[in-house]
């Protein structure tokens, strides 16, 4: 079965792939509402509501009903500073995000995770997206899609110096671990909403390029 989402609550729209999702959700003929808050402003358009600032500020104020929650939050530890900054994004903000949407009627969560995410990971990184899936599946969500995708590719505003230098050699490798252009994720994001699979679904790298081909 298949439901189509008028009402959309985005988190990172001005991220590498929230600018790909939300342009795909702005140009979407059956979406009526995108509430995507940011620390800066974004281009205004009819459909979108763009509350600005501090996420520790506007959180709990956010308000409306939502029908689906994309969380494409995501930070690097040199970007954050420390690894306490970084956890305070990639789990906390996550978890918090999440919970709110929720609060607002959401039924559907689709969050961006990272391949190999693993709560008892020895590498940082993977252990705390690992703690952010382990989170959001205690939240009892009716339908919990979790996306892992492989490296990142594409053009961002700030560039990432491990993903200019892995990237072109990303694109060599085969199967889960293959680089994914940010457009692919988030035409595969914008699919996987439109499947009503109750429970928590995994979806990895290779199956996202596919389904955002």
């Amino acid at each position: 079965m298949y439901l189509t989402p008028q009402h959309v609550l985005l988190a990172g729209a001005t991220g590498l792939t929230g600018e790909h999702l939300l342009d795909r959700l702005l140009n979407e003929p059956t979406i009526t509402r995108v509430l995507a808050p940011s620390r800066r402003p974004l281009a205004e358009h009819p459909h979108l509501e763009n509350p600005v600032g501090d996420p520790a500020v506007f959180l709990p104020q956010l308000n409306g009903r939502v029908d689906i929650a994309y969380c494409c939050l995501g930070t690097t530890i040199k970007q954050a500073g420390s690894e306490q900054a970084f956890r305070a994004v990639d789990l906390d903000m996550v978890v918090a995000f999440a919970r709110r949407a929720r609060e607002m009627g959401a039924r559907h969560l689709i969050v961006i995770s990272a391949l190999g995410a693993d709560p008892k990971s020895s590498v940082f990184y993977n252990r705390v997206k690992g703690e952010m899936e382990q989170a959001l599946r205690a939240q009892d969500w009716p339908q919990l899609t979790i996306c892992r995708p492989s490296l990142l590719l594409g053009d961002r505003v700030e560039p990432r110096l491990a993903e200019k230098v892995a990237g072109p050699l990303s694109r060599l490798i085969p199967g889960k671990y293959h680089g994914i252009e940010a457009c692919q994720l988030a035409r595969a994001m914008w699919r996987l909403a439109l499947e009503e699979q109750d429970g928590v679904r995994v979806v990895e790298s290779d199956e996202l390029r596919k389904l955002g081909k």
